[in-house]
């Protein structure tokens, strides 16, 4: 008779960080934070237990699904990328049928915590996020259009209207006004890597903007994007969403980030360019982190 074994620790071990590195935790990270502000930004007090816990693990899971999905279909683009070409689906240590199974798996256990523990909303809306950042994004826009970042940015500024629905059962005219904010955010955002990537999008075939459109455009395009980001980001304020502390954090949020892209916009290197990036993630943590602060002084 033929002995069955369990794999060798350290070959259990590896496997998890190779499934672990396909649902990009860092990405994942901020997506589930912008839900979690979206929670306690939807009651004037703490928000219910059940909603909080079992709504950001759904939310987590299904994004991390999305993530997964995404580094299937880029496994071809990821392998040229520099930035990528460490990933598990890349290098080609997982292949399609298990990635597909572990993306799967984690979308279905997702959806099933927010329809039995959240509400039937959160779990549609949050299945149409899957659906237009590995599908309509992924798939049809970023092979398609240099405005993939703009237009696939819709799913990337749900996470907060997700949060919001989880525990409000509805999607208020505040929650849209946060999808808002990170819809705008996501163009300078993503603009500032792809202009210090440019060679590895070059390379890879996407239409990135850097790529079909130049440098200049490219830095006009996120600095016009920045100013449309500063406008929108006083709205909470504006309609009394969000009081005195929030409005003077934003500002000096809003002048930093305006600094940066226009001091890009002059005088491009790629050190600069990488320091937007890196502050764009600062500043809409700060920025809904302030919210959050503010939401509790005023209750």
């Amino acid at each position: 008779m033929k002995s069955t074994t369990l794999p060798p620790a350290g070959g259990l071990h590896r496997a998890f960080q190779q499934y672990y590195a396909l649902t990009k935790p860092r990405v994942v990270q901020l997506i589930v934070f912008c839900a979690v502000i979206g929670m306690f930004l939807a009651t004037p007090g703490l928000p219910p237990w059940r909603p909080l816990v079992f709504g950001t693990a759904g939310i987590w899971l299904v994004a991390s699904a999305a993530a997964a999905f995404n580094c299937l279909v880029e496994q071809r683009i990821d392998a040229v990328m520099r930035r990528t070409a460490w990933r598990p689906s890349a290098t080609g240590e997982l292949r399609a049928a298990p990635i597909i199974a572990f993306s799967g798996t984690l979308c279905a256990l997702g959806m099933l915590l927010l329809d039995t523990q959240v509400n039937a909303l959160t779990m549609w809306l949050t299945f149409g996020t899957f659906i237009g950042y590995a599908v309509i994004y992924t798939v049809l826009l970023k092979p398609a259009t240099p405005q993939n970042i703009v237009i696939g940015g819709a799913s990337g500024a749900m996470p907060p209207v997700l949060g919001w629905v989880a525990v409000s059962g509805h999607v208020g005219a505040q929650a849209l006004i946060l999808f808002l904010i990170i819809f705008l955010w996501t163009p300078p955002h993503f603009w500032a890597l792809a202009l210090y990537r440019a060679d590895d999008y070059r390379k890879s075939g996407l239409p990135m903007l850097p790529v079909t459109h130049g440098s200049e455009y490219t830095r006009l395009q996120a600095l016009l994007y920045t100013v449309l980001l500063t406008a929108v980001s006083m709205m909470p304020y504006a309609i009394h969403m969000s009081g005195l502390v929030y409005a003077i954090s934003a500002v000096l949020l809003d002048a930093v980030f305006l600094a940066y892209a226009w001091e890009l916009k002059q005088r491009y290197s790629d050190a600069l360019a990488r320091r937007m990036f890196r502050y764009s993630i600062v500043y809409l943590s700060l920025l809904f982190g302030a919210m959050l602060v503010d939401h509790y002084l005023r209750f």
